[in-house]
């Protein structure tokens, strides 16, 4: 699977999920919020794709997945953009 098409699987499923997704400039990565009530994801639009995918995952992993249906593919990459998140937390905390 490309990263565009990556892209557009993540981008239905925050859709199905009733969650606006928003690419935006700025100086910051993005991520999902609620403002006055919309549930969003913001993503910078600067960034690469994979880094977009990325934020989308996480972001979608934030208001949970867990009970829906999920090509297997997408629910590899949101679990291992999880898994890579937490290990990059850990290090920059010094527990490596």
């Amino acid at each position: 699977m490309t990263q565009e098409q990556l892209l557009k699987e993540l981008e239905s499923l925050a859709d199905s999920s009733g969650i606006t997704v928003r690419y935006e400039k700025g100086d910051f990565e993005g991520g999902f919020c609620v403002l006055k009530e919309e549930r969003l994801i913001v993503v910078n639009k600067k960034l690469a794709p994979p880094k977009k995918a990325s934020v989308l995952a996480q972001g979608l992993a934030e208001i949970g997945i867990e009970d829906r249906y999920l090509k297997p593919v997408i629910r590899e990459f949101i679990e291992d953009e999880l898994v890579r998140l937490s290990s990059a937390e850990a290090r920059s905390r010094g527990a490596f």
